[in-house]
């Protein structure tokens, strides 16, 4: 268990410059993941050091980094919102607001918790902080540092799903990130603040996202109707961890990845699929593989399996939008396939092929059949007889640059994932490769692992 050292409540630097008040409305991408359990994530990085140093050296360059971040952020220190006379939640910031921060302590096994052996799911749950949720308002974010004397420290960051998507959030952190690395050694009042650096600045004008076929009335009446006439709670989904939930996170190089695209295309030579114009991309070859190991690791019964994928809109939009829009701008997309076929012999080939189709559709424009995206979440889980498993995170996040001055992360796990079921990727520590994380019990996280391990090209 970790210890609680001290609470801060950091405030950002530059309050003069910040508005005495404002509001930032959702739109119907933020709509959309409304009461969506908050998204987890963690950083580890090494620091063979007593906590004495730790305290007295690190982190007053974290609070001062983070206090700058802020001030480009501030959104972050707001709360979500319903008002009486307002139709839709927004986020509302005053002057003064402050985020939580805390600092605590863990004489846990660092390296087992940073290692890449199998885990409970459970057991990093205290390296993370809790957000602030009622009915009626909920924080935005809150972060915990906690520090393993001797070994290493831990970043730990809670964030409501409907302000802030995988894209702001980790842009969020890599600010604060590179601020921290860019701090002089001696911290001083005195000191003029760094500045952020106009590519990481976050975009706020919401204007730019059109909604001509009236998606936010349809999400917001979806969400309206859940718990009963007009709720308008802002309470989360409290999604449970099963029991007997273990924690893995698996790699495939790039000669991993380059060896699965090849077997693809040589088995697809010669069939009547061979003209299908597929996505051989990183992205789809990593799922791809993974769902049919899992497939066969958990010893689906369903009939059907149903991937969801996530789709950032930024750049694909009629009017495209900024790559630093703060806030969510994800869309989806399903692939739908027979269990069985997944479990034959060609099961990572109609892998892909599905997940080509399913991407294929883009090209129709990615808001096609967005209509129908809140129904996939509000009853996606409880359609009879389908397996449903999302994709969370992206290599393209690049998480393992995220260097506070102490160097690169020894891992990035997405927490989150224990209560939703979901695949987290990301890419990987050295640049060779991508890591794909997910949480199952214990027997078929075993399994998966030595299928993982033999099956790529066979």
């Amino acid at each position: 268990m970790s210890k609680i050292i001290e609470f801060f409540n950091v405030a950002p630097s530059s309050q003069e410059e910040l508005p005495s008040e404002t509001s930032l409305p959702l739109t119907f991408f933020d709509i959309l993941w409304l009461r969506l359990p908050p998204v987890q994530r963690i950083f580890f990085y090494e620091f063979p050091h007593q906590t004495s140093l730790f305290l007295n050296t690190l982190l007053p360059k974290l609070k001062k980094s983070l206090s700058i971040a802020l001030s480009y952020f501030y959104p972050l220190l707001g709360h979500l919102t319903w008002p009486n006379d307002s139709h839709k939640p927004m986020i509302k910031f005053i002057k003064g607001n402050t985020l939580s921060l805390t600092i605590a302590e863990s004489h846990a096994d660092f390296n087992h918790l940073s290692g890449k052996n199998l885990s409970e799911a459970t057991q990093i749950h205290d390296l993370l902080p809790n957000l602030n949720i009622s009915h009626d308002q909920a924080s935005v974010l809150a972060l915990q540092v906690t520090v393993f004397p001797n070994c290493g420290f831990s970043i730990g960051i809670t964030s409501h799903h409907a302000v802030l998507d995988g894209k702001t959030s980790t842009s969020f952190i890599k600010s604060w990130a590179y601020l921290c690395r860019n701090l002089e050694n001696e911290i001083s009042e005195s000191e003029s603040p760094l500045c952020l650096p106009h590519e990481f600045c976050p975009f706020y004008d919401r204007n730019l996202i059109k909604d001509p076929d009236e998606l936010e009335a349809k999400y917001l009446s979806d969400w309206l109707k859940q718990g009963g006439t007009n709720n308008r709670s802002l309470m989360v989904w409290d999604l449970q961890v099963p029991e007997d939930s273990f924690r893995g996170l698996f790699k495939l190089s790039l000669s991993d990845i380059k060896k699965l695209k090849e077997f693809v295309v040589s088995k697809q030579k010669g069939t009547r699929n061979e003209n299908k114009n597929l996505h051989l991309s990183t992205f789809v070859v990593s799922i791809a593989y993974a769902l049919v190991c899992r497939m066969k690791a958990e010893k689906i019964e369903n009939k059907n399996v149903v991937m969801g994928l996530n789709i950032d809109c930024r750049n694909r939009l009629d009017q495209p939008i900024p790559a630093t829009y703060f806030g969510n701008c994800i869309g989806g997309r399903l692939a739908i396939v027979e269990t069985s076929e997944l479990l034959g012999e060609n099961g990572l080939i109609v892998a892909v092929e599905v997940l080509s189709e399913a991407l294929e559709t883009i090209k129709n424009g990615v808001l096609n059949g967005a209509e129908n995206w809140s129904s996939w979440l509000l009853e996606g889980l409880t359609i009879a007889d389908v397996k449903t498993i999302g994709a969370a995170g992206s290599p393209k996040f690049e998480v393992y640059s995220t260097d506070f001055g102490c160097g690169k992360p020894k891992k990035v796990e997405m927490v989150s994932i224990d209560r939703t079921g979901a695949y987290c990727l990301s890419d990987s520590r050295n640049g060779d490769g991508v890591e794909i994380g997910f949480v199952s019990n214990k027997k078929s996280m075993e399994a998966f692992a030595s299928l993982f391990a033999k099956s790529i090209g066979a």
